[in-house]
């Protein structure tokens, strides 16, 4: 009987886990009514909120609202390929999000007084380029680029440096001094690897434009 229990047990978790480690639809459908896409949208709403706070010196809500992003950021993802909810939309959604909320972030970092605003122009700069390079791409019905390994760098250290420079607005200290440089020069890096990662895009993109261009010209 126990040893039943036991077997029973197994298989049921084998079965949550197959159906938590799946990968559901390698191809998009589309759906839009999705919770996983409602969360997508929630994120984007909260990123004026965020900016709001954050350019008023209101560091605390700031950090709360941006903690409760950030664990939706991972949360979409699971319940999408979970219950094979991964549509299109949700595809373009989520690095939307991610890129709106590191603009807005920094444009409200420049105009607190708390970072330069070169390195606003820079990032935006970018992010200006990679919006008409998938605009470009979207004419021939090519998705958003895939995401490379220096893109994900260069965005986990721009987000390091804007929750570190939110922290340190909090208190005036010495080692807070000390912390902001450290948020400072991670930024700094951040932007070296998110134009190097928009440079490894721009040649996929322009690679997959020149093939259609060619194959339009025969």
């Amino acid at each position: 009987m126990g040893s039943s229990i036991k077997r029973v047990g197994r298989e049921y978790s084998e079965k949550i886990k197959e159906k938590f480690s799946q990968d559901y639809s390698p191809e998009p459908r589309d759906i839009y009514f999705t919770i996983p896409n409602l969360i997508s949208l929630l994120r984007i709403i909260s990123i004026p909120i965020i900016a709001w706070f954050v350019a008023d010196h209101r560091m605390v809500p700031a950090l709360i609202v941006l903690a409760v992003s950030s664990l939706t950021d991972s949360l979409d993802g699971i319940i999408a390929r979970a219950f094979n909810q991964v549509s299109k939309i949700g595809q373009i959604l989520d690095p939307i999000a991610d890129r709106l909320l590191i603009i807005c972030s920094v444009l409200a970092l420049g105009i607190a007084g708390i970072i330069p605003w070169w390195m606003i122009i820079i990032i935006a700069a970018r992010d200006a380029w990679m919006l008409l390079l998938v605009l470009l791409l979207a004419q021939f019905d090519y998705g958003p680029l895939p995401v490379h390994f220096v893109g994900k760098a260069g965005t986990f250290m721009l987000m390091v440096s804007i929750v570190a420079l939110i922290f340190c607005d909090i208190w005036v200290n010495p080692f807070v001094d000390l912390l902001q440089l450290a948020a400072l020069a991670a930024g700094i890096w951040g932007v070296g690897l998110y134009w190097l990662a928009g440079y490894i895009y721009s040649r996929q993109g322009i690679s997959l434009l020149m093939k259609e261009k060619r194959a339009h010209g025969r």
